[in-house]
């Protein structure tokens, strides 16, 4: 393998590639990423055995070949060095020389061979998708999601396709996203797709690069392509839990809260709760909200905003942490909040095609 290559074109491939590698690599290989030099392409894939990624740019292909490198150890290299044009060159297939000016360096590897094959995707049934619309998508439904639950299903995102239309589900059992989205799919498929929450988090990340790309979905896989990247993850097994039965469909009430001030106001009284009791109580009386959060170690905090609230003094605790994080994500300067009673869950929505649920708190007494 002998090539010429952009220095700061190696350098955005590297920036590209260089979340998935990961830190405690299971089997030694997977330390290393794989660069292939073809058809005047460089091609640098990386891989978790769940989650891979390659990326490519243009290059002055002189021997076609490949070899696996230490992923921190070139990352590293190709940031510090300040040439813009990189000699690099392999003969045995396990040592990379690499010409930078009057600067020589050679790097020990690993044959390509024992890199792990990327899955074909010449099956795949793909979709076109405006990055930004889909980058919005996603990350109003990852937030919600668990990290490192012991019910593995909780850390990746229910993706549903049917009749036309992309159906995101993600969350902890504290709260819940669910967004929907039409899609321009010539299959008529249906099914249900459980997405690593981590795949989902390094597709919002590539989905900043290109303002178009395409989604390939297989019967255990998914795929997303976007410009000289192409992401590629192994689907979750198992079965996810129905939350349609968590989302309430007739809240006694419906009160219509201003987002901003609403946020405001929770950051306010947020910081008079504790590590160990976590809750805010929302206090509807005609006409207003009172927020109250106390604690004996820290103090009280009293808020109020005015809302369209009518009939009988409704009291309910929510986490204003998760409260925060949804209204974030919610689009309107106005939102619904649906509520029956300090029992059930909390229904956030706005205008767009997305609701969100947050489950209540035990209420304990106001601390004096």
């Amino acid at each position: 393998m002998k090539l010429i290559v952009s220095r700061a074109e190696l350098a955005i491939l590297i920036g590209k590639i260089q979340s998935i590698v990961p830190s405690k690599p299971t089997i030694p290989i997977l330390a290393n990423i794989l660069l292939e030099a073809k058809d005047n392409e460089l091609t640098i894939s990386s891989t978790d055995l769940t989650v891979s990624m390659k990326a490519y740019t243009e290059a002055d292909v002189i021997e076609e070949g490949g070899i696996t490198l230490p992923a921190r150890r070139f990352f590293q290299l190709i940031r510090e060095i300040t040439v813009p044009q990189l000699e690099i060159q392999s003969t045995t297939g396990e040592i990379v020389y690499i010409t930078a000016g009057s600067s020589k360096f050679r790097l020990h590897g690993m044959h390509k061979s024992e890199f792990p094959s990327l899955p074909d995707l010449s099956d795949a049934s793909y979709f076109p998708i405006n990055s930004s619309n889909f980058k919005e998508t996603l990350s109003r439904t990852a937030f919600a999601a668990a990290r490192e639950d012991s019910r593995h299903v909780l850390n990746g995102i229910l993706t549903t396709i049917h009749d036309g239309k992309a159906t995101f589900i993600g969350t902890d059992g504290k709260r819940l996203a669910k967004v929907m989205t039409s899609i321009d799919l010539q299959d008529q498929l249906s099914n249900n797709y459980l997405v690593p929450l981590k795949a989902i988090e390094e597709m919002v990340k590539i989905l900043e690069t290109h303002p178009t790309g395409k989604i390939g979905l297989l019967e255990d896989k998914i795929t997303l392509e976007v410009g000289s990247i192409c992401l590629i993850a192994k689907l979750l097994a198992g079965e996810y839990p129905d939350v349609n039965r968590v989302i309430p469909e007739n809240p006694t009430h419906s009160i219509m809260l201003h987002r901003e001030e609403l946020c405001s106001l929770l950051k306010q009284v947020s910081l008079f709760t504790s590590e160990k009791s976590q809750s805010i109580h929302f206090i509807f009386n005609n006409g207003e909200l009172e927020l109250v959060g106390t604690s004996s170690d820290i103090g009280e905090g009293k808020v109020s905003m005015p809302v369209d609230y009518s009939g009988d003094r409704l009291e309910v605790a929510f986490n204003p942490h998760f409260f925060l994080d949804i209204l974030r994500h919610c689009k309107d300067e106005t939102v619904s909040l649906g509520i029956s009673n300090p029992f059930d869950p909390g229904l956030i929505t706005d205008s767009s095609d997305a609701l969100f649920v947050i489950m209540p708190m035990r209420l304990q007494p106001i601390e004096a």
